[in-house]
Order: structure tokens, then C-alpha cells, then sequence
């Protein structure tokens, strides 16, 4: 009823335009004019309140974002707006002053041409329909696109309005500050979630991407002992035992490329072993531990991130490393290391071996280092002292565990790398390797069905003809292999 009412109070105000207070005739040259500017006038203000929502919203970070990674057109529309979107605050009383302006101008003009009644009608009518709903939903969807259209007007208007519209924005600048919003790391992980195909939401992120990115946002928050395996689940060798059949057999069985070795106490760490130096040694002579190549292996105290050893990791110095036990906040302390990577020692009947102090059975492997040059300034010497405290601190410290690049790797990917020698999935779960389990007893089956049928055939094969034995084949071998089928230690390095 108030449409058909409005209808035709506009109908008795076209045929009597003095009638009902209007001053302009309808037909007229003036009329039109009038209309024309009440449509601008609309459309301006329509412009204006698209501009206010779609510019504002997009932020600094969403525009240096497109800027980097957008397709071509959006780092081109990106790069035209973002000037203008730095001035945030005047941008916004700019855009609100000119909407007002017209907003306030479009009521004068019509009641010009129409009665107050029709005025009313047609300025609520025409404003909301194309002054606010439709230019704000357009400007939402493609707030960039429009505002790098419109740029140029913005530029103008921000001109026009410069004495009004720069010292409020100076104003709301001091009162309120710049909205650069930045992510935290919460925020980026529950971001890589949402985008994930797991959420249903239309993701193009799988769940390893979603996991690894997580796991590299949480790295610098873990440190070496949550990712590290204790010294009681780890395999390593005393520097006075010897390499003998059943030692080079359990190392062959661990399948590590590192042994850790301790002297007269596990937790007294010495150094480290490449089990390819073994290439050479013989079982037979039963070689020393000490007699062969031992590598002094990085310290890191408990505390220190997990990035910071990635770093030191990445330097080549080592990919093993002892944890220590230090008392206060170390995170920032250095990794004790070796100076050059290649640099190793060949220890000699344990004569290269020397204790620190009469109280403690902390043994190190001497090691010559490389001169140290003569002109030193003075910041560089209490550096040097500083380092020097902190490492004296981290050798000191109670060694309660071994963490290798693989521990990193596996943080970064929050899910356990399983190889073919590990028995546990989780050291600290103590949970193990299922298919490690079905796999020993699969292989043990068919041991013992080939040894009672070797035993049912008197020694023949299955040709009727005795196994030729070998010359050059030792007896010994036979303990290796025995020495193979022992069960694994707790430890799945």
C-alpha cells in the first residue's frame, strides 16, 4: 500500500507541480538539469561508500602479499593502490566527507523538481538502493579491482579535501596509530589449517604441507630435549673396549652411520665414531676403540632451540650432537664444536686421552687447534672470554642425551622417520615398529624351517650332491651373523 501511495502522490506532482510546493515544472531544460545532477549526486555517493569499504579492508599485508605472489594483474593493482592506502586515516575522511557532501546536496536538488513527500521517497529509495547496498557489494567482491579503477578519483579528491581531511588524519594517526596487523604464529597455524583440504572449506593445502608448515612455525619453540633420545635408550661404545667380532656385528646391526663414545661412564661422552672408518679395521685383530679415528662431537645445552642446532647442523661441522644438562637459561650459548670439520684425531693406545680433573672421569680427545692470530682488539677478546665461560659450561654439563639431524627433521616433520634398522617408532613411548616386529618373526620362521631341513637331508643338497665349503671362508663369519640376530637395544639409532 505505501508503494501504490508513493506512486501516486508522484503522479498528482508531475500533473500539478504547484500544487504541491513544487518550484520546477516538470519538462523544463531546468528539470532535467536538476535530475541529472540528483542521479550524479547518487551514484557519486554510491562511489564514495564502495571506495570507504572495499580500500579500507584491504590492509597493508594482504597488498605487500599480492604484490609478491599475486598473478600479474593483481601485483599491478596491488602495487597502484598501495600509495594511496598508506594514508590510511586521510583516505578515510576523505571518502567519508565527499559521501556526506552528496548525501547532504541530493535532498536540496530534489525538492527542487518534486514535493517533500515524493523527495523523501525517492532520495531513501535511491540511496540505499544505489548509494550503500549495491556499490558496497560489489566493492567487497572486487574491492581491488575497483579501487585500482578509481585510483586516479581517490587521488583527486584527496587533493580537494587536503586542508580538512590531512589534519584529522594526522590527528587519528597519533590517536590511534597504524593498522599494520601482522600474524602471530598461532595465528599463521590456525590460517594453514583453515586452508587445508581437511577442513572442507576448499583448500588446495594437503595434510603433509599443512603438518610440515606447522611443525616449522613450532621448531623455534622445541628445544634439544624434547626432540633428543635419552643417553639410556642410545648405543655407543666404550673408548677401552674393542672391536671385535660381536662389537662390529652390533654396529653393523644398528645400521648408524654415528656411534657415540663415552669413557668408563655412558654419560661421559668423548666423541663420536663414523662407522665408516671401520672399513678397515679387521674383527679379527681385535683393534682398540681408542686406535681408531674418533671425531669430537658438538655439545648443545638442553635449552637451545631446535633452529639454532639446524643452523650448526647445516654448517657441516657434525649432524650429531651431545645434550648437556647446564645450570641457568643457555638458550643463547654456543655449540661447542670442533674448528674445522675436518679435523679429526687418532687416538693410540688411549695415550692421547687426558682427564680434565682429579674429582671428575670427564675424558676429552686432544685435539691441536689452529693458532689464534696475534692482533686481536679488545671486543674480540671479551667475546672470545665470554664464549670461552659459556663452552667451559656446556663441557662441564651432565651429558643426559644425543640428538642428530634426523630428530630435527622428524620435529620439522612432526611424524617419525623409520628406517630399516630402527625397532621403535618413539624411543620415549617405547612404542615399536610394527612392521619391524612382524618382519622378525616372519625371518625367524623360515630360519628354522631351512635348518631342520638342512638337518633332514644329512648335509646333501637338493641335488643329492654335498655343499661344497669354501677355502677362502672363515669359521668366524658365523659369529657375525649370530651376533646380527641379536635382539636390538632400546634405542632406534
Amino acid at each position: 500500500m505505501q508503494v501504490l501511495n508513493a506512486v501516486e502522490i508522484a503522479r498528482m506532482a508531475m500533473r500539478e507541480p504547484n500544487s504541491l510546493g513544487a518550484e520546477i515544472a516538470f519538462g523544463t531544460v531546468t528539470w532535467f538539469v536538476y535530475a541529472g545532477i540528483s542521479c550524479f549526486l547518487v551514484l557519486f555517493a554510491g562511489i564514495m561508500s564502495g571506495l570507504t569499504l572495499g580500500l579500507m579492508s584491504l590492509g597493508l599485508v594482504e597488498l605487500e602479499i599480492l604484490q609478491r605472489s599475486g598473478t600479474p594483474l593483481e601485483k599491478k593493482q596491488a602495487a597502484t593502490i598501495f600509495p594511496v592506502v598508506q594514508k590510511q586515516h586521510q583516505l578515510l575522511v576523505t571518502l567519508l566527507l565527499c559521501n556526506a557532501a552528496s548525501m547532504e546536496a541530493l535532498p536540496i536538488y530534489l525538492d527542487k523538481i518534486f514535493n517533500q513527500y515524493v523527495a523523501i521517497i525517492l532520495s531513501v529509495t535511491f540511496v540505499l538502493a544505489f548509494g550503500e547496498v549495491i556499490p558496497q557489494a560489489i566493492c567487497t567482491r572486487y574491492g581491488l579491482a575497483v579501487g585500482a579503477s578509481l585510483v586516479w578519483l581517490v587521488r583527486i579528491l584527496m587533493v580537494l579535501c587536503y586542508p580538512i581531511a590531512y589534519p584529522i588524519g594526522k590527528i587519528l594517526d597519533c590517536l590511534l596509530g597504524h593498522n599494520e596487523v601482522l600474524f602471530r604464529r598461532a595465528q599463521l597455524k590456525a590460517l594453514v589449517s583453515i586452508h587445508g583440504q581437511e577442513a572442507g572449506k576448499g583448500g588446495e593445502l594437503t595434510h603433509d604441507e599443512t603438518t610440515i608448515i606447522s611443525g616449522a612455525l613450532d621448531l623455534t619453540e622445541k628445544t634439544a630435549e624434547e626432540a633428543m633420545t635419552p643417553i639410556e635408550s642410545t648405543f655407543s661404545l666404550d673408548v677401552n673396549s674393542k672391536l671385535d667380532w660381536e662389537a662390529m656385528g652390533k654396529v653393523l646391526a644398528r645400521g648408524h652411520s654415528r656411534v657415540p663414545v663415552y669413557s668408563g661412564n655412558p654419560k661421559n661422552i668423548i666423541g663420536l665414531l663414523l662407522v665408516k672408518s671401520l672399513l678397515t679395521v679387521r674383527p679379527e685383530t681385535e683393534t682398540p676403540v681408542s686406535s681408531v679415528s674418533i671425531r669430537r662431537i658438538p655439545r648443545v645445552p638442553a635449552d637451545m632451540p631446535l633452529y639454532d642446532i639446524l643452523n650448526e647442523f647445516q654448517k657441516g661441522s657434525s649432524h650429531m650432537a651431545a645434550v648437556v644438562k647446564i645450570k641457568g637459561k643457555s638458550k643463547k650459548a654456543p655449540l661447542v664444536i670442533e674448528e674445522e670439520k675436518s679435523q679429526e684425531v687418532a687416538v693410540t693406545g688411549g695415550s692421547s686421552l687426558k682427564t680434565k680433573n682429579d674429582k671428575s672421569d670427564s675424558v676429552v680427545v686432544d685435539i691441536e687447534k689452529p693458532a689464534v692470530p696475534a692482533t686481536v682488539t679488545s671486543t674480540a677478546s671479551a667475546d672470545a672470554v665470554t664464549n670461552a665461560q659459556s663452552s667451559d659450561d656446556i663441557e662441564d654439563g651432565e651429558v643426559i642425551g644425543i640428538i642428530t639431524l634426523e630428530d630435527v627433521f622428524e620435529e620439522l616433520l612432526q611424524e617419525e622417520i623409520v628406517d630399516e634398522t630402527d625397532e621403535y617408532v618413539d624411543v620415549h613411548r617405547r612404542i615399536r615398529v610394527a612392521a619391524a616386529a612382524a618382519a622378525s618373526v616372519v625371518a625367524r620362521a623360515p630360519s628354522i624351517r631351512r635348518l631342520t631341513a638342512q638337518k633332514a637331508a644329512g648335509g646333501q643338497n637338493k641335488e643329492g650332491q654335498s655343499p661344497k665349503k669354501s677355502s677362502e671362508e672363515p669359521s668366524t663369519p658365523r659369529r657375525l651373523q649370530g651376533s646380527l640376530r641379536e635382539p636390538l637395544l632400546d634405542n632406534k639409532r
